[in-house]
Order: C-alpha cells, then structure tokens, then sequence
C-alpha cells in the first residue's frame, strides 16, 4: 500500500457506516422513549409549555440537529483557519500535516445544505420556534382589532432591525459562499504546488490566508450571534464571539490532533514525529486555557454584576437538575482535565495521552454548545440521553466519510512545499 496517499479502504467505510446506523436506531430509540413518557432522561412526551405551546419530541430531535450542526461546522471552520494562520505565520513545523485540517472544509457545503433543512424544520414546521425572534406576534403593540398584543415584546421588537428572516438569510449565505470560495481557492493553489513547485503559490497562499483570517474572525462573531445567543433573545454578552470561537478552535485542535495521531499509527505521515505531536499537543493545552478564561470571564463578570437581564442565562443553568451536573461536568473536562493530564512534556509526545485528552476535549465542547443552545430552546424539556447520543453518532459518521474521502483523492503531503525541509529537522 502506498502510504503517501490515504486508502478509504471498505472496512474503513463499513465501521463508519456502522456508527450512523447504530446512531440511527438510537435517535429512533430515543423518540420512542419520549412518545411513551420514560422519564425525563429521555422527555416525557406530557405536554409541557414552551413559549406558550406544547412540548413535542420533534422540538428536541430539531434542538439536538441544530447543536450538532453548529458544532460540526465549526470543527470544518477551524480546519481552514489552521491552515492558513499557518501560512499566514510562514510557519515550518507544519508543513507536512496541512493537508489534515484543510481536509475538514470539504464538509462546509453539506453542512450549508443541512443546516438550511434544520433551520426550516426547527422554525416552519409547527407553532413552536427554535429561534423565538421569528413569533410574528411579538412585534405588534396592537391587534387587529386595536386592543393591546399580550404576546407584543419591546425587547425583541427593539432587535429586528437586525433579527429578521431576511437579513439573516442573507448574512447566513454570504459567510458560507466566502468560506467555502476561500476554501475552493486555496486547496486549489495548494495542490497546484505539487505540480510546478513554484514558490509564487506558496506566496499567493500566504496573502489568501491573511485576507480568510480577518473575514473569518468577523463572520465568525456575526454567526455566533445569529445561530446560538439569538436563541437566547433578551440575553447577551460581548464576548459571546470569542467564546464560541475558543470553544470552536480547541475542539479543532483537538479533532486535527487526533486525526494526524490516527494516521500516524496506521504508516502514514512518516516524517511527523513526537515534535511535531509535542506542538500539537501545545496547541491544545493552551487554547483549553483560553477557553477557560474566556468562560471565567463571562461568567464572573456577569455573576459579580448581577444585572437580571445578565445573570438569567446563568440561573437558568445553574437551578435546574437537568442543566446544572452538565454545567459543572463542562467545566471539569475541558479545563481540569486537559490542564493537568498535558501538563508535562511527555505526556504531549505520546500518543496514547493525547488521543484520550481529545476525544475527552471533542465531547466536552460538545456538551458546552449543548448548553449554549438546549436551556434557551427547551428550558425545562431538555435532557440527555439515547437521542443525543445518536444524533452526535450519525453526525460523528458523515463527518468522518466526507473529510476522510476527501483525503483520500491526493497525495497526503505537499510535495513542493518550501518549509518542507524545515519541518523535517524540527526539534523542541
């Protein structure tokens, strides 16, 4: 087998397909736990009220596709940003595991397709709406008939300007048209270098990158804005932005982390070795860190001031038994856990510690997109069992075959690449 190109081979494929179907039974299981009333695990299916409708399984199905679609499209988001800061940096230890993260941008126009499906279904398919905003009989002061709107709210009346269909659709088709056009682009000036060897791509790239990584850090906040704290329509917080980008980056990192070990113990990517894993590795902890700093500082900030307005996002959380163990438990594993299993320097070099830290780390920032999004949209209906589980699975499989079949189609390292030989004599 040769191993400058990846093989998808069939049994490869078989166990992906394996992990959808099993997923699939579980969401199925799932519903039909809700459906028959089996606890609140799984949300009995008693009316309760949202928003002053009945609670159906479907409201928590389309909850659960919503945080997995945001959830993966940042993983896909984060592969190109780590591609370019690398370019954009001129950076040389990284030369030969580029093409791992640029791998995950070949998911953007699926997840486009699927969150446009979610979207549709969550808001336009019953009375009850995943995003509050889009209730049209918020915004009236007055009926018909000229007696007062009970339903009538000057907050999200005061936001629509901003929060309407409209402007929304439009912000939401341009930040995907300019990632993947960006990602088109240069994926196709990379792998041209393979063909020439001409250092005039290598230059273009490092202008690209610098141009995707302002774009991207702009997008990025107006997304976060749009897909998750607009859910959550009277609150917000000023850092929301860098929050879900420190949460998105470090479940990158985690993801290009353990892909590359994966590969790398199965006979490819021969010139990475422990110090290559070692920055890997780094990258991680760091930006574990970081996140952590960021979630102290929303949270502290807003808990010390206790404005209500402010510190209703946090009660909500923290004074239900469904939302406050995962609260916690978010906590712990994506600051205590990383922290002090990759505190030392030989625990970045193997293997074995870095692919338990991110699996551990990719569930974690799942759990925390799960309680940026679930508490907002189901308040007290929300729970966690074989429905979320599966839909992560399901999730998890298409993920896995798109990004792997994309590697599949060329060689795994660039051949031309001008820090190439840097990065083989690169020692920390």
């Amino acid at each position: 087998m040769n191993k400058e190109v990846f093989i998808f081979t069939p049994g490869a494929k078989k166990n992906i397909a394996i992990l959808a179907i099993t997923g699939l039974v579980l969401v199925i299981l799932g519903i039909i736990l809700m459906m028959l009333g089996g606890g609140h695990a799984e949300t009995a299916g008693a009316a309760h009220e949202i928003s002053g409708h009945d609670f159906h399984w479907s409201q928590r199905l389309y909850t659960d596709l919503w945080i997995n679609n945001i959830y993966f499209i940042g993983l896909g988001l984060i592969g190109i940003f780590f591609f370019a800061v690398q370019y954009a940096a001129q950076a040389g230890w990284s030369a030969p595991l580029l093409r791992i993260p640029l791998a995950f941008g070949y998911w953007l126009p699926y997840a486009f397709v699927v969150l446009v499906i979610v979207f549709i279904l969550a808001n336009f398919t019953g009375h009850w709406h995943l995003f509050h905003w889009l209730d049209q009989s918020l915004y009236a002061e007055t009926l018909s008939d000229g007696s007062a709107n009970p339903h009538y709210d000057p907050i999200i009346a005061g936001k629509r300007p901003f929060l309407n269909l409209g402007f929304y659709t439009i912000r939401t088709i341009i930040f995907f048209v300019v990632w993947i056009g960006f990602f088109i682009v240069m994926k196709k000036e990379h792998y041209a270098e393979d063909v020439d060897g001409k250092i005039s791509h290598w230059k273009r790239l490092i202008t690209m990158s610098a141009i995707f990584i302002i774009f991207f850090a702009l997008s990025s906040a107006v997304a976060s804005w749009d897909w998750v704290m607009s859910i959550d329509t009277h609150w917000y917080s000023t850092i929301f932005g860098w929050y879900i980008f420190a949460s998105w980056f470090v479940s990158g990192l985690a993801a290009i982390t353990l892909m590359v070990t994966f590969l790398r113990e199965n006979g490819y990517l021969p010139m990475i070795n422990e110090n290559h894993l070692h920055d890997l590795g780094k990258y991680v902890f760091a930006f574990s860190i970081f996140w952590t700093y960021i979630w102290f500082s929303q949270f502290m900030l807003i808990y010390y001031a206790n404005i209500p307005e402010e510190s209703v996002y946090f009660v909500e959380r923290l004074s239900s038994d469904i939302y406050a163990p995962v609260f916690y438990l978010n906590f712990m594993i994506n600051f205590f856990f990383p922290f002090l299993v990759l505190m030392t320097r030989d625990a970045k070099r193997h293997g074995v510690f870095l692919k338990i830290v991110c699996i551990v780390v990719l569930f974690g920032h799942w759990l925390d997109f799960y309680l940026m999004v679930t508490p907002g949209a189901l308040q007290e209906n929300g729970g966690f069992g074989f429905l979320e589980i599966g839909t992560i699975m399901i999730y998890l499989a298409a993920f896995l075959f798109i990004i792997l079949n994309g590697l599949s189609k060329s060689a795994l390292v660039p051949k031309n690449h001008p820090m190439m030989q840097e990065s083989l004599y690169h020692h920390i």
